[in-house]
């Protein structure tokens, strides 16, 4: 079984006209048709729910399972997923969405990011929040220091987890893209 994109490919490898038991058929005729065909949409979904569908799949779990991977239907896979209540919650929570994403395919939501500029230091252009990916040591420094070893940007849960999103020392501001 092919999808919509896969045979306007063909059609269009085509000549212009091709006969079929007799009558010409115009591959322009052909597309026109082709571009009725309604496809569906990918959903967006989270990472993490990204990652859970992936990792049901490849072990083997059916989309009932996805939703209950403790029961015979999920092989007690549970266990060995550090996100799956997170996942499982999500899936519940919006069963249409995460049924459609596992037989249609899926966006993976491009998660906000941020930069976390301590406000007591004097020097404001060196005040924001680095780590060396390497290292992974933190640091203040510019916050366009984007570089393969310094990551400037972070995600709300990396903040929460550096114990600066709530917290009245820091300035958080969101980047653009």
């Amino acid at each position: 079984m092919m999808n919509k994109q896969e045979a306007i490919k063909l059609v269009e490898q085509m000549g212009e006209y091709e006969r079929f038991v007799d009558e010409p058929v115009s591959k322009k005729s052909v597309l026109d048709i082709i571009s009725q065909i309604d496809e569906p949409q990918k959903v967006v979904v989270p990472k993490f729910v990204a990652e859970w569908i992936e990792y049901c799949k490849s072990n083997k779990l059916t989309l009932l399972g996805a939703f209950d991977p403790v029961s015979e239907h999920g092989i007690g896979l549970a266990d060995t997923f550090t996100e799956v209540w997170k996942g499982i919650d999500w899936a519940k929570r919006n069963q249409e969405t995460f049924a459609r994403a596992w037989l249609d395919g899926y966006e993976v939501e491009k998660e906000k990011l941020y930069t976390a500029r301590l406000k007591l230091l004097s020097f404001k252009k060196y005040s924001y929040i680095n780590k060396n990916k390497d290292k992974k040591t933190l640091f203040f420094s510019d916050s366009d220091d984007l570089t393969d070893v310094y990551q400037t940007h972070f995600t709300q849960a990396e903040l929460e987890g550096l114990g600066v999103w709530d917290n009245p020392a820091f300035e958080i501001e969101e980047v653009e893209e």
